[in-house]
């Protein structure tokens, strides 16, 4: 650290920040600067001085002042010189510390989970690093110079021409790079629809919104905050009743693989519902929140491929890559794109430019494809992993939810959750309720179960993780 900034002082000498003050001449001066800089550690030891013209040129003074200075103190023993190398601050001088400089000991930082089953993140252990890299390193060479300039709030070209073509391909999306909207997440494509980043306006769309009767309630808080009803549907095996729907505005539905029970909306279902908006004049949102992770057939293809102009599919790489690359996208029907962006504001203020670059390189040179096929087959032998492990420890709890997507439902018994969860947490657990996830006004009955996230261990904590979980599971009645 300290060479990269002695570099930078070379080039600029002002970086020293030295203030020529106090009795004497501006070689006094400068003397009980830098004296005062390497006692303080603003200078450590064997760092390199700025060459005599450059301090002497930033500071306003002659250079024999700045080289007079340089001897003195080579003669006291703060500094050294030598053929080659320059004027540097001698290793053997070490900054004094102050009582207010002794830096006070940290708290202790607070323990995590020793086993975080917990659902809606993925392994992070496996983010590929090495592709991530070079598609930045690709993306950075070949850009030109006006990409590091104000984002457009549509999203890079580069990126919305990659997803057009890697989301018809995988999801059966039918779409154009025009009707794409680059956002950070699901969560923010919520809040520019619904109008909470809009200053005193409206939002795109209005409630009351149809939701699922199980769901995350991070989202329900969202569009709460935002000044939304949600009305909660109830949920089958088949997912949303689709049926019951009446005079709400829109719907938000997780058709793939609803959130959290598991299942893709009945294919009967899915007409009824691009019916009901186009009967209603709403859309319909599709949160593909995990549509690429399905294991036991071929994807289940996004609703937004029957109605592109009553569907706006939102996705995100927050499951496939990390959450740490605050990256999604709407795709969007042509009457709504133009509020959008005019919710987003005139200037890309949220995803990073040179990410969305990065992940369209990553995408059209085929390593995102080969990190979602290896993860598949990771997260699948997960999944396979839990179900066997539960079958022998404890063949009393069934397991649902597991065809697709990073967690699975395990029904508890009448009345368990609580103490389950509470058993869990002693054992250093972290875990999900079912009843955590369940619309408050659902009327929905009260089923006792948990939600096991098996793709956030590590493969090497991973057993020792189901041992755990099968610790604490609640025996037969």
């Amino acid at each position: 650290m300290a060479e990269s900034w002695v570099n930078h002082a070379e080039r600029i000498g002002a970086d020293l920040h030295l203030e020529l003050s106090g009795p004497g001449g501006r070689r006094a001066a400068l003397i009980r600067a830098l004296r005062e800089a390497v006692r303080g550690g603003r200078l450590a030891p064997g760092t390199r001085l700025p060459p005599y013209r450059s301090l002497a040129a930033d500071l306003g003074v002659a250079r024999n002042t700045v080289a007079d200075a340089y001897a003195e103190l080579v003669a006291e023993g703060w500094l050294t010189a030598r053929q080659g190398s320059g004027t540097r601050v001698a290793e053997r001088t070490l900054p004094l510390q102050s009582a207010a400089r002794v830096p006070r000991e940290a708290p202790p930082r607070a323990r995590g989970p020793r086993h975080d089953l917990r659902q809606g993140t993925p392994d992070v252990s496996a983010f590929p690093r090495a592709a991530w890299l070079a598609s930045y390193r690709r993306a950075l060479q070949k850009a030109p110079n006006e990409v590091f300039g104000p984002g457009d709030p549509a999203g890079r070209g580069e990126l919305r021409e990659a997803l057009a073509e890697y989301l018809a391909r995988t999801r059966g999306v039918r779409a154009e790079p025009g009707r794409i909207v680059i956002c950070s997440g699901v969560a923010h494509a919520l809040r520019l629809l619904f109008g909470q980043d809009r200053a005193g306006g409206g939002g795109v769309l209005r409630g009351p919104l149809a939701v699922e009767g199980y769901g995350l309630g991070f989202h329900r808080r969202l569009l709460r905050d935002a000044g939304v009803r949600t009305v909660p549907l109830p949920i089958d095996a088949h997912g949303a009743l689709v049926a019951r729907l009446g005079r709400e505005r829109a719907v938000l539905l997780t058709p793939a693989h609803q959130f959290p029970t598991g299942g893709p909306l009945h294919p009967e279902r899915r007409a009824a519902v691009v019916d009901w908006a186009r009967a209603r004049g709403g859309p319909v949102l599709e949160d593909d929140y995990d549509g690429e992770f399905r294991y036991d057939r071929k994807p289940v293809g996004a609703l937004q491929g029957l109605d592109p102009e009553r569907v706006i599919h939102l996705g995100s790489v927050s499951k496939t890559l990390s959450p740490a690359v605050r990256l999604g996208w709407m795709v969007l029907p042509e009457r709504y794109v133009g509020g959008v962006l005019a919710a987003k504001g005139e200037r890309e203020a949220w995803a990073s430019v040179l990410d969305q670059l990065g992940l369209a390189d990553l995408i059209a040179s085929g390593a995102y494809d080969r990190h979602v096929r290896r993860m598949r087959q990771r997260y699948r032998a997960r999944r396979n992993r839990l179900v066997q492990a539960l079958a022998a420890r404890a063949p009393h709890i069934e397991v649902t939810g597991v065809a697709a997507g990073l967690h699975a439902v395990l029904r508890l018994p009448p009345g368990t959750e609580r103490a389950t969860l509470e058993a869990a947490a002693r054992q250093g657990i972290a875990l999900d309720g079912l009843a955590d996830f369940r619309h408050p006004e659902s009327g929905l009955p009260p089923g006792d179960g948990l939600v096991v996230g098996y793709a956030t261990p590590s493969d090497h904590a991973y057993q020792a993780a189901l041992d755990a979980l099968c610790g604490v599971l609640p025996p037969p009645r």
